[in-house]
């Protein structure tokens, strides 16, 4: 399956590049790099400075895939992988297309 605006709340985040955009914690605005791990409450991203994990709920992100690019509140995604499907639906619904 694609990704879209609307469907990217509810996919794999594993395997795309990311960059954070908000964070509470200054010193990870503006980090990017590959999504290599996800737990219900971070990310593991692979940057240019070693792995990174990035607190979901108080970050935003940007993911990328092939020439498009998803906005994401943190709090869209904070779930487990395998959870994401049936808890972020509600995300899912208020998402545009």
């Amino acid at each position: 399956m694609g990704y879209d605006n609307k469907n990217i709340v509810l996919n794999e985040l594993i395997g795309l590049k990311a960059r954070v955009l908000k964070s509470l914690d200054k010193k990870q605005r503006g980090l990017s790099g590959i999504v290599i791990d996800e737990t219900k409450n971070t990310l593991v991203m692979d940057t240019m400075k070693g792995s990174k994990r990035v607190v979901k709920k108080s970050s935003s992100f940007r993911f990328y895939f092939q020439d498009a690019h998803f906005d994401v509140d943190g709090n869209e995604i904070a779930f487990r992988p395998v959870e994401r499907t049936e808890k972020a639906i509600k995300y899912y619904k208020k998402r545009a297309k």
